[in-house]
């Protein structure tokens, strides 16, 4: 296809100047100034669903791994290998999904996630007791479906949403996690200390797979690899009009595969900006998400139903921490939304580092982390796919998020090499939460000044990253 001197990144900027003299707005202007319609919305609930019900199980482990440590005997360095081995699974899927995405396409990258993921989970739920090792290891593949699926829906969505509201659309996509969250702990205040049903309920998103065959391709996708019918197929059933009614499509220069070479001689500083931003936004949240149901119910006393009651409080603020931070950064920009979030999570980091004296104050300050640590997500994945142009959209977010998902390895040993090798139930000393808090806002802080070097993208069209 021809080229145009005005491209970036092998794609006209101008939608308007790709048909010169053409009063008839092009397929994009279309997509900017009309309402969402069905399908559109289809495809965000899509997202939803498919981020809610995977990362269900990602936050399940941990109401199953507070009931192992007592019936396994389990040690402090074995719980944290097996909520650590479902971060290094993320690591590794965030990498090669996002790959695969810009070479295969969203959408049938989107089904291998879900196939890998429900396969792992349903044989977790066969392993004989006492196998921490095997459900360690299994936990890595899970993790492989889970990090591969956040990267490759961020993209999907964003591919197909007006430019003035893709912060808010796409955040979307990560704004219902913490739903994975509240469903576990119903599941574990309704099925109580079963943790074979419990794992087992982690198949349930293999019904995905039906909803995501009435989706099309992301267009941007089908452009980049020259494939024009099925892009302009794809617009049309977004805005629900005859493929005809649809103005011209931007100049795409066809590129072919980019290597990690060279996404990283183009790209190099949005990559580091996402790896390190990332890492220092996982590391505290992730500590609670795995390691705050052993801390309230082997540290502060609960019980196990009262901590699943608890950690459905925690699933709500985190929901309404990402909404938040996905609507502000329509409203004030990107860089100023992440900064924000970030200074107030680590200010509530230290906090919980100084005053733990009683459950009930550390679970205040942990409410306040999950808010704005975590609900940070709500924007963070989504403003990284935006440092990127749709030919390596998906690679670039991947290798980023990937590096930076390596958090939830390091989180997780971290606190269980603080708790020590004794036996968890009998053997949490509770000045862990002093050395760990401290470090984790520390490392807050310095996420929220990363995200200032990064390019705002408020407003702006795709076309034009």
């Amino acid at each position: 296809m021809g080229t145009n001197a005005n491209n970036t990144n092998g794609i006209n900027t101008g939608h308007a100047a790709a048909v010169p003299g053409h009063a008839r707005p092009t397929a994009y202007e279309l997509i900017d100034s009309r309402p969402l319609t069905g399908h559109q919305k289809s495809i965000i609930g899509l997202a939803i669903a498919g981020n809610i019900s995977e990362f269900f199980d990602m936050f399940l482990i941990g109401f199953v791994v507070s009931l192992l440590t007592s019936a396994w005997h389990l040690t402090g360095t074995a719980v944290g290998v097996i909520l650590a081995c479902s971060g290094l699974g993320t690591v590794a899927g965030s990498i090669l999904w996002g790959r695969l995405a810009d070479r295969y396409g969203r959408k049938r990258t989107f089904c291998w996630c879900v196939l890998c993921f429900v396969a792992f989970t349903v044989v977790s739920a066969f392993l004989p007791d006492g196998a921490w090792v095997p459900l360690a290891v299994l936990r890595v593949g899970v993790g492989v479906g889970v990090g591969g699926l956040n990267v490759v829906s961020i993209p999907y969505v964003q591919e197909f949403m007006p430019a003035k509201q893709r912060g808010m659309l796409s955040g979307l996509a990560s704004v219902f996690i913490p739903m994975g969250l509240l469903l576990g702990s119903v599941a574990q205040s309704l099925i109580g200390g079963n943790w074979r049903i419990l794992v087992a309920l982690g198949a349930l998103p293999v019904f995905l797979l039906v909803w995501l065959a009435a989706v099309p391709e992301s267009p941007r996708f089908c452009q980049s690899v020259g494939r024009d019918d099925q892009a302009r197929s794809a617009l049309a059933w977004a805005l629900e009009l005859p493929a005809d009614e649809l103005g011209a499509l931007p100049e795409v220069r066809e590129e072919g595969t980019v290597s990690y070479a060279m996404l990283l001689s183009n790209h190099l500083k949005p990559v580091v900006v996402i790896s390190l931003g990332t890492f220092c936004f996982v590391l505290g949240s992730s500590a609670i998400q795995t390691w705050g149901q052993t801390l309230m119910k082997d540290g502060f006393g609960f019980s196990t139903r009262m901590v699943a009651y608890l950690f459905m409080g925690v699933s709500l603020v985190d929901c309404l921490g990402r909404f938040a931070s996905a609507w502000l950064a329509d409203l004030i920009g990107r860089r100023r939304t992440v900064f924000m979030f970030g200074v107030i999570a680590a200010a509530s980091c230290f906090y919980a580092a100084r005053f733990h004296s009683n459950g009930w104050q550390f679970y205040a300050a942990v409410l306040v982390i999950m808010a704005f640590a975590d609900g940070v997500f709500g924007i963070l994945n989504a403003f990284g796919g935006e440092q990127f142009p749709n030919d390596v959209r998906s690679t670039g977010l991947g290798l980023g998020y990937g590096i930076g998902a390596s958090a939830k390895i390091v989180s997780p040993i971290l606190m269980g090499a603080l708790v020590g090798g004794g036996y968890v139930s009998t053997n949490i000393d509770l000045s862990v939460i002093s050395k760990a808090f401290t470090f984790f806002g520390a490392c807050l802080l310095i996420g929220a000044v990363i995200y200032l070097f990064a390019r705002e993208t408020k407003g702006k069209d795709l076309e034009s990253l």
